[in-house]
């Protein structure tokens, strides 16, 4: 179980990192086709299928900065199901943007599902963290 742990957290790593990159192909070798998700970008609705994601994949060369990226995690948790597993984390980007480092959190909620002996990431939810009043 503790593998199955570990092996999740790396996927989600190497997940982001694809982002990060704009590496479409890893995106797509770690995503199931059916890949659902909520995210700021889609204005409160639920995306299915990838195209929607492929757009900033491919848009990037269109608008291509040279700026470096990088995504991390904190406070990760992992719950296993049997062959499904909930992944949380607060993803933390670092931007070198206009002369100086610009850093943005976001809360994310990934799904992964074992299939055929293989995890795959299934759904997502992604948040700005909120103010507590």
């Amino acid at each position: 179980m503790q593998d199955d742990a570990q092996e999740l957290l790396r996927l989600s790593h190497q997940l982001l990192t694809a982002i990060d990159g704009g590496d479409w192909d890893t995106y797509t070798e770690l995503c199931d086709a059916s890949l659902t998700c909520f995210e700021p970008e889609a204005g409160g609705h639920l995306v299915s299928g990838l195209d929607f994601h492929r757009f900033y994949f491919e848009d990037r060369g269109n608008h291509s900065t040279g700026r470096a990226k990088q995504s991390s995690m904190t406070s990760p948790s992992v719950r296993l199901m049997g062959d499904s597993a909930v992944v949380t984390y607060v993803r933390l980007v670092q931007v070198y943007e206009d002369g100086r480092y610009v850093s943005s959190a976001a809360e994310e909620t990934r799904i992964w599902e074992r299939q055929d002996g293989t995890w795959r990431h299934v759904h997502f939810h992604r948040s700005k963290p909120g103010e507590i009043e």
